[in-house]
């Protein structure tokens, strides 16, 4: 690979793919039992609160049908 693909108008990106490091990262530490609760706690947490609010937000978002039911027969009581 001595060749450019495409032009770059950074010499130091065009560079980069030459130099790759050999460095491993250090491996990942494992949650503890407390960390792990407290997450799907969290989790649960959000996840309850958008479930919640849909199920009080949807009847809101519904035409209000019974409404108008009700004002067209107190209309038609008054006649």
């Amino acid at each position: 690979m001595s060749g450019r693909r495409e032009p770059v108008p950074f010499a130091f990106v065009a560079e980069g793919e030459r130099f790759r490091s050999n460095v491993t990262p250090p491996p990942r530490e494992r949650l503890s039992a407390t960390q792990l609760v407290a997450r799907t706690l969290v989790g649960l947490t959000v996840v309850a609160g958008l479930v919640g609010s849909l199920l009080f937000g949807m009847p809101a978002l519904q035409p209000h049908k019974a409404a108008e039911k009700a004002q067209q027969s107190e209309a038609a009581e008054g006649r």
